[in-house]
C-alpha cells in the first residue's frame, strides 16, 4: 500500500505539531479528501481493501459490520474519523470515552455518516443523550474488543482470528503506519490457497483462467515489440510502407541522409515501449492476477483501456499500418477474456514485517517511481499530441536539418507516415506509464519480489534501447534526452531503495 503519504514525515510532524495535533492533521487531511466522491474513490483504490473476506464480518455492540476492524478515537477526533475511515477499509468507528459534555460533538460527527458509529459512554446521561444518534454502545470490560497501539499489521490480523473479536486501532497507529494499515491487516487476515501452476491450465481455451489470457497478451505484446525491433534493424520498411510512400529506402536516404535513421529511432522507441508493456502485463498476470490480487486486474484493465484505443490514431494521421492493426485484432479478444473472467480467489503470500528503516527507504523509492510514472504519462500525452498535430519538435528538425514543408514538398505522405509512428509511441508510453504508476501505488508490499523484477525489466526494456538508438544515430541532443536520463536515474534509485523490502523472503506459512 502506498503509505508514503504520512510515514516519511511522521517524525517531523510529531515534533512540530505534537502527537495530538499530528493525529488530528492526518485525519483531517483524509477526511477532507474522502468527503468528496472522487477523493473517496482515490483513497479507496490507493489505500483501502475493497474486497474483505466474509469471515471478517461480524458485529460490535450488536451492530453488524462488514469487517471487524476499525478505529477508536476521542470525541475531539470523531468528526474527522467518521469521514476519513470508510474509504480506508475500516468497518467501524468507536468514540471513547464520551461524557455528557461531549454529546453535542458526537451528535455532529454522527450526522450523514456512512460507517457504523459506536460510543463508550462514561455515564448514563451521556448514553441517554446519544442513544437516538449513534448505532450502539460499547463497554470497557468487553472481552471481544481489542484496542491496539502497535502499528504491526500481523498482530492485528492474529487478533482477528478469533471470530468474535473486533480490533480497534488507536489514532497513533495511522500516523505511525500510514493509511494503508487497514488494508494490510485485512490482507494478512485473509485465508489464501496455493496459486495454480502452468501445468494446471489444460488444453481447452474455454476453461483457461483470467491470468492465462492476461499472460498471453503480455507475451504477445513482448513478441510484437521484438518483431517490430527486428524489422526496424533489418529492412526498416515493409512492403505496405513502401506502397504507401511510393518510395524505397534508398530514395528516402537520398531525400535526407538523416531520415532513415530518424525513422529507425522512432520505431525502436516504439518497439521498446511495446516490450516494456508486455513485461508489465506478464508480471501482472503471473504475479498479481494469478494470485488473486484484486488491484492487479484493475491495473491491467486501465492500462489496456488506454493502449488499445490508440489504434484509432490513424483517423488523424491517415496511415493505417496493417501489422499494428493485426496485432491489436489478435490481442484485444484475449484482453477482454482476461478482464471478464471470474477473478481468482486470494492466493497471495505475505512476508513478515521487517525493519522500520527498510520500510522507510522503500516508501521513498515508491514515491520516486510513482513520480517517474506520472512524468512518463505526461510525456506520452505530449508526444501523442505533437504526433497528431505538429509531428516534430524543434530538436527533431535540427537533427534532420529540414522543415515539415520541405518534406511535404518531396512527398505529401511522408509527414503523415512519421506522424503515425510518433503518435503511436506516445499512446504506448501512456499505457506503460499507467501500469507503472498503479503497480507502484497498489502493489508495493514487502516480499512481492515480482513487483521489483517486473518494474526493473520493464524499465530496462524501455529506457536502454532508447538511449542506445539515439547514440547510434548521433541524435544526442541533451535537452531531447534529458527526460530519459532523469527517468533512468529516478527508477534506478527507486528500485535500489526498495530492493530489500520488495525482495524480502515471504512467509513460510503460505504457499505459491
Amino acid at each position: 500500500m502506498p503509505d508514503w503519504t504520512y510515514h516519511p514525515l511522521r517524525g517531523l510532524a510529531a515534533a512540530v505539531l505534537g502527537r495530538r495535533r499530528s493525529q488530528r492533521t492526518a485525519l483531517r487531511l483524509l477526511a477532507s479528501i474522502g468527503s468528496r466522491p472522487a477523493g473517496a474513490r482515490l483513497i479507496a483504490r490507493g489505500f483501502g481493501h475493497r474486497h474483505p473476506p466474509k469471515r471478517l464480518a461480524g458485529e460490535i455492540a450488536g451492530v453488524p459490520v462488514t469487517v471487524r476492524l476499525g478505529i477508536s478515537v476521542p470525541p475531539s477526533l470523531a468528526h474527522e474519523a467518521v469521514r476519513a475511515m470508510p474509504p480506508l477499509g475500516a468497518g467501524v468507528v468507536e468514540v471513547a470515552p464520551v461524557s455528557a459534555v461531549d454529546a453535542e460533538t458526537v451528535r455532529e460527527a454522527a450526522a450523514d455518516r456512512s460507517i457504523p458509529l459506536v460510543v463508550r459512554a462514561c455515564d448514563a446521561a451521556a448514553e441517554a443523550a446519544l442513544k437516538p444518534y449513534v448505532d450502539g454502545f460499547t463497554s470497557s470490560d468487553d472481552p471481544h474488543l481489542v484496542h491496539v497501539s502497535d502499528p504491526s499489521a500481523t498482530a492485528a490480523a492474529v487478533a482477528l482470528e478469533d471470530p468474535g473479536a473486533v480490533v480497534l486501532a488507536r489514532p497513533g497507529v495511522l500516523v505511525a503506519a500510514g493509511p494503508g494499515w487497514f488494508a494490510r491487516v485485512t490482507e494478512a487476515a485473509t485465508p489464501t490457497e496455493p496459486a495454480p501452476a502452468l501445468r494446471d491450465i489444460g488444453r481447452d481455451p474455454r476453461r483457461w483462467p483470467a491470468w492465462w489470457w492476461a499472460l498471453l497478451v503480455g507475451l504477445g505484446m513482448t513478441g510484437a515489440g521484438l518483431g517490430a525491433a527486428a524489422i526496424t534493424l533489418g529492412p526498416v520498411l515493409l512492403w505496405y510502407d513502401r506502397d504507401y510512400l511510393g518510395m524505397t529506402l534508398r530514395e528516402l536516404h537520398a531525400t535526407n541522409h538523416h531520415l532513415v535513421h530518424f525513422l529507425q529511432h522512432d520505431r525502436i522507441t516504439m518497439a521498446s515501449t511495446m516490450v516494456a508493456i508486455g513485461v508489465l502485463y506478464t508480471g501482472l498476470a503471473v504475479g498479481g492476477i494469478r494470485r488473486g490480487w484484486p488491484w492487479a486486474r484493475e491495473v491491467y484493465l486501465l492500462s489496456g483501456a488506454i493502449g488499445f484505443p490508440t489504434l484509432f490514431y490513424f483517423l488523424a494521421t491517415g496511415f493505417l499500418e496493417p501489422l499494428h492493426t493485426a496485432t491489436a485484432i489478435v490481442l484485444f479478444p484475449m484482453f477482454v477474456a482476461a478482464v471478464r473472467r471470474t477473478p481468482h480467489a486470494p492466493r497471495w503470500r505475505l512476508a513478515p514485517e521487517g525493519p522500520e528503516p527498510e520500510r522507510r527507504r522503500a516508501l521513498v523509492g515508491q514515491l520516486l517511481l510513482i513520480v517517474t510514472g506520472v512524468g512518463l504519462l505526461v510525456g506520452g500525452a505530449v508526444i501523442s499530441l505533437v504526433g497528431l498535430t505538429d509531428v516534430f519538435v524543434p530538436t527533431d528538425l535540427a537533427y534532420l536539418g529540414t522543415s515539415p514543408q520541405m518534406l511535404e514538398t518531396v512527398n505529401p505522405r511522408l509527414v503523415p507516415f512519421i506522424a503515425h509512428d510518433r503518435a503511436g509511441f506516445g499512446g504506448a508510453l501512456m499505457a506503460a506509464a499507467v501500469a507503472i504508476i498503479l503497480l507502484s501505488a497498489w502493489g508495493w508490499r514487502r516480499g512481492e519480489a515480482w513487483v521489483f523484477w517486473t518494474l526493473a525489466v520493464a524499465a530496462a526494456a524501455g529506457f536502454l534501447p532508447t538511449v542506445v538508438v539515439h547514440v547510434a544515430i548521433h541524435y544526442k541532443d541533451f535537452t531531447h534526452l534529458a527526460p530519459v536520463y532523469i527517468g533512468i536515474a529516478m527508477t534506478g534509485t527507486s528500485l535500489l531503495l526498495a530492493h530489500p523490502y520488495l525482495c524480502a523472503k515471504a512467509s513460510s506459512r503460505s504457499t505459491d
